[in-house]
């Protein structure tokens, strides 16, 4: 297929073979392609007459016009071999124009050609990287959301390449003009997460890192109350590294539980960096969460396209594993894995395979991974994920969402619609919620009271066992307290 170089004359278009052919002959009536030999002179015209006899045909003007064609061609350099033409980067020849060009330009209008060393600085500049597939990447800024803008610091490849950046990383460094009055580009690496390259590249990456159980415990009781984390402590503990899904009908008090979670591990634990990741949410709610939550809450609403929605969550996570895999706890909430499906379902487009509820067959394969991500390193750091899915909403796409979902987490809290309904708060199915491997963040004094709690309240239904709970926490004023007291009684 014919492709035009960029900034070449008009009436000129290439070929990927290396051979070119000119409108002009088309209007002349000599619409035939010429090949170039390593001279860089055009071989003789397939079907034309002979050179003699083709002058004496030609008028004045006509040879005029293809000596001007022939001293453009030189110019350029020929259109293939080792002419002495100039090249894309200002050096000799060696590459055809077309195949020179052919990386064109990026989605700001970028190509990824390297900046000349003398070009006056614009400042230094601060963003977090994202990669695009062919290579290159652009500084986004937190501040913004992480929304994308022609003004965001352009990121050659030749640069990641060199010292192997990855996606999410926090860059710190100089910036220039960009090519042709573009957008600025990123010319120097000061920082990488606050760090100097040398130390930057010490840091073994996140797939590298050796998975294990969490056993250090997030503690979610701040005092007296509020009481739903209290008994989130009891039946439900989380750990650095935890895996945790939240299966929420709606209206059963789900947002003030992520509320109160986000605030719960800010308060208790302000060496986790904490991070909200709202997906396709009312934007109501995400205007709520950031006046709630001291924290950093990053949205797409319900507002925004699905390519912001797909973009934003894979880079929010690329960026939770770049802190883990140097050495730091983050802490994610995700509301909510379904939505974020159902953005990646419209995003895959048909592939021809579906499977019921009209879920595509690849549409839960980047989900899958974002979820999975969440783990406890042996070497330190973790990332703990803490998703939310939608069921009972008359849809039959979430349901098959919620069952692929369902058992690849180590921590589930079900949300019960009977308890909502009577306003019995926290509305927790104490049957089905549990955490897997509790032992190893509880304490052996803590694993006895929560066994003989478990065992006491089982014998109850749902509704009178979460009631006698919470009447029974609110006269100990610790969790300590209480599972002593229980102790002792049974």
């Amino acid at each position: 297929m014919a492709e035009q170089g960029n900034g070449s004359p008009d009436d000129v278009v290439f070929h990927d073979e290396g051979s070119f052919y000119d409108p002009d002959d088309r209007a002349d009536g000599r619409a035939e392609e010429r090949g170039s030999d390593d001279s860089g002179e055009p071989d003789a015209l397939v079907g034309a007459p002979s050179q003699e006899g083709r002058q004496q045909d030609e008028r004045p003007d006509d040879r005029q016009r293809r000596r001007r064609r022939r001293r453009r061609r030189s110019r350029r350099g020929g259109s293939g071999g080792g002419g002495g033409g100039r090249d894309f980067q200002g050096g000799g020849g060696g590459q055809s124009h077309a195949q020179r060009h052919r990386r064109g330009p990026d989605q700001n209008g970028q190509p990824d050609v390297p900046e000349r060393d003398n070009a006056p600085a614009l400042g230094v500049i601060e963003g977090i990287l994202e990669l695009h597939p062919k290579g290159y990447g652009f500084l986004r800024d937190p501040k913004n959301n992480y929304a994308s803008g022609k003004s965001d610091p352009f990121v050659p490849a030749s640069l990641i390449e060199k010292y192997k950046l990855r996606e999410g990383l926090l860059l710190k460094g100089e910036i220039v003009h960009g090519h042709k009055g573009q957008g600025p580009r990123f010319r120097t690496i000061e920082a990488v997460d606050s760090r100097t390259l040398e130390e930057y590249t010490k840091v073994r990456p996140f797939d590298e890192l050796t998975a294990v159980n969490p056993f250090e415990r997030i503690r979610l009781e701040t005092g007296t109350t509020p009481i739903t984390m209290r008994v989130m402590d009891l039946l439900t503990p989380l750990g650095k590294g935890q895996r945790a899904l939240i299966v929420a009908p709606p209206r059963t008090g789900k947002t003030m539980l992520l509320q109160e979670i986000a605030n719960s591990v800010s308060t208790n634990h302000p060496e986790m960096h904490l991070i909200v990741l709202l997906i396709d949410e009312r934007p109501e709610e995400v205007t709520e969460m950031r006046r709630q939550v001291r924290g950093e809450v990053i949205a797409s609403s319900m507002d925004r396209d699905v390519e912001s929605h797909v973009r934003i969550s894979q880079l929010i996570i690329e960026r939770g594993k770049r802190l883990a895999e140097a050495g730091k706890h983050v802490f994610i909430l995700l509301d909510s894995i379904t939505r974020t499906a159902r953005a990646f379902n419209k995003w895959v487009g048909n592939t021809g395979r579906t499977m019921s509820g009209g879920l595509d067959v690849k549409a839960l394969d980047i989900p899958k991974k974002m979820f999975g991500t969440a783990r406890r390193f042996d070497e330190g750091g973790s990332l703990t994920v803490v998703a939310t899915a939608l069921i009972d909403t008359g849809s039959r796409m979430d349901e098959v969402i919620f069952q692929e979902f369902k058992g690849t987490g180590n921590m589930e809290l079900v949300l019960n619609r009977q308890l909502a309904d009577r306003r019995i708060w926290p509305a927790i199915d104490i049957g089905l919620s549990g955490t897997r491997r509790e032992e190893l963040i509880l304490t052996p004094e803590e694993l006895d009271g929560i066994i003989m709690l478990r065992r006491s309240l089982v014998s109850l239904n749902q509704i009178e066992a979460m009631e006698q709970l919470v009447k029974t926490l609110a006269r100990f004023p610790t969790n300590k307290e209480f599972l002593t007291k229980i102790r002792a009684i049974l």
